[in-house]
């Protein structure tokens, strides 16, 4: 029994083995099938995917390189300048180019656009350099880049406008040559430099004209040396002022302007000499010259003026002795030339004074009552200015001009005579008074009325020493904060009043060196 129960119980553990193994397996397979399943799916998904995809796919992996490229290639063509070129490297091409494999990509619909503001700017820059044709086609390009039509049609305008005057240029160029054959250098619109310049205004590298202008320019520069060597330093600074106008860097300008300036400094000693020997017509001729070519020029304006100063004494002199219609001339030609209402206003009192003195000579005496009245208004229009204070000013009704009249009415009366001694040290006081407050325009005009009163007093040459230093040392000042024009001035003054003041020769030195022109 023992052996039957224990192969039975073998028999049932194979069995619950067998089936134990057979659920595992059948588990198994049953798990398989469900995995194959899934992956058939995600296998039928992916081959759809793919099959619907696969254009952007493509295009992602091919094309963005290639549209990089094409970018990069526009940008380096366009900062290069090659705006379109038939090979297709042009940067027209490679934006369009990039922009075909991808329509949306903004870098290259920027380009494009930057491409056209470029071709504009070419057309505007061949239009000033008189290329009619590159300007033509880089407006085309333009055009078919889209810019901005108002920007296209005004440029389009221009180059209307420029087609118009080329059908004259041959006809001024043909004038221009002719003038130029003429000598008819310049002074009119119809010259040769003006015909010239309407030609290169038009195309600036018209070589016909750019030769002409140079021919005109070398001619006027020879005329401005031969009238400079001829004395005629008018003519030849306004003939280098002309040329400089057309060509200022012209080959022949630094050569022609030294001869102009040695014929200039030759013209003012020519005057300086003159007025020495007092052949002032002359003298002012010369400085004349020197002011028409050097407007500015400081010894000219000093020796213009002492030149008045000289007229003023001759008319002074020419009165002393009657001859009233040369010193009425000699007057207008001090005035001309620049002379002070005050030293004017003081030789027509002595003028008049020249005539009432003829007139005592040649007609019955006044009666005595009418000039006593006269005397005693004229007396008390002095006590009056002087008891203002109006020595000098205003012109006409001062002290000084009351007296003037007086000495014309009774130049022996002892009333008249005490006037003038009391007005002589009132004119001394004045210069003092006005030196100290260094109001030395005002101190100059003192110190003219006290020469006028007393031609020998020995203070004089000490006042006019001290208001010539006084001259530069406010004009040192002024040159210090930069006033040159006050400086050129100051310098003039002390001149007239102290030719030969030691401080000068510095002072003009240090004038020129900050720019205020020659100072010799």
């Amino acid at each position: 029994m023992s052996r039957d129960d224990d192969r039975h119980d073998a028999a049932h553990e194979a069995l619950r083995r067998v089936r134990r193994e057979g659920r595992w397996w059948w588990l198994q397979a049953r798990h398989a099938r469900r995995i194959w399943r899934w992956a058939a799916l995600v296998a039928v998904l992916l081959f759809v995917s793919l099959a619907l995809l696969r254009r952007p796919l493509a295009n992602w992996f091919w094309n963005e390189p290639q549209i990089e490229q094409l970018l990069d290639q526009g940008d380096r063509a366009l900062a290069a300048g090659k705006l379109t070129l038939p090979d297709g490297r042009g940067a027209r091409e490679s934006y369009q180019a990039a922009l075909a494999l991808d329509n949306d990509r903004l870098q290259a619909r920027t380009g494009l656009a930057r491409t056209g503001q470029a071709a504009l700017q070419q057309a505007h820059d061949a239009l000033n350099h008189g290329d009619h044709a590159a300007a033509t086609a880089a407006l085309a390009l333009a055009r078919d880049l889209q810019v901005p039509q108002r920007d296209a049609d005004a440029l389009a305008q221009q180059l209307r406008e420029r087609d118009q005057a080329r059908a004259g240029i041959g006809a001024l160029l043909g004038r221009a040559e002719a003038a130029l054959q003429a000598q008819r250098l310049d002074g009119s619109p119809d010259s040769a430099l003006p015909l010239f310049q309407q030609v290169l205004a038009l195309m600036p590298n018209q070589l016909r004209a750019l030769e002409g202008r140079e021919d005109a320019l070398s001619d006027l520069l020879q005329q401005a040396r031969t009238a400079a060597e001829g004395g005629d330093v008018a003519r030849a600074a306004a003939l280098v002022r002309s040329a400089r106008g057309f060509d200022a860097g012209h080959v022949d300008l630094p050569a022609t302007q030294e001869a102009v300036n040695n014929a200039l400094e030759r013209r003012q000693r020519e005057g300086e000499t003159a007025l020495r020997r007092q052949k002032l017509e002359a003298a002012a001729a010369a400085f004349a010259a020197v002011l028409s070519a050097m407007p500015d020029d400081p010894a000219a304006h000093r020796g213009q003026l002492q030149v008045a100063d000289a007229q003023l004494m001759r008319a002074t002199r020419q009165a002393g002795n009657f001859r009233f219609d040369e010193a009425a001339q000699s007057l207008q030609a001090a005035e001309a030339l620049g002379a002070s209402t005050r030293a004017l206003e003081t030789v027509r009192h002595t003028i008049d004074q020249a005539r009432r003195s003829q007139a005592a000579l040649t007609t019955p005496a006044v009666p005595r009552a009418q000039r006593e009245r006269t005397l005693q208004r004229l007396l008390a229009r002095l006590d009056e200015a002087e008891g203002a204070g109006q020595f000098l000013d205003p012109p006409g009704r001062s002290a000084y001009d009351a007296l003037r009249e007086a000495q014309g009415v009774a130049p022996q009366d002892s009333r008249v005579r005490a006037a003038a001694q009391r007005l002589l040290p009132a004119s001394r006081q004045c210069f003092e008074d006005r030196l100290r407050e260094n109001r030395v325009l005002a101190a100059g005009a003192c110190l003219d009325a006290w020469q006028t009163l007393s031609s020998n007093d020995a203070g004089q040459a000490a006042a006019r020493r001290r208001l010539a230093q006084r001259w530069l040392a406010i004009g040192s000042e002024r040159l210090g904060s930069g006033d040159i024009v006050f400086a050129q001035q100051a310098l003039m003054q002390a001149r007239r009043w102290q030719p030969d003041l030691p401080e000068l020769p510095a002072f003009a030195e240090r004038l020129r060196s900050a720019g205020g022109g020659a100072a010799s």
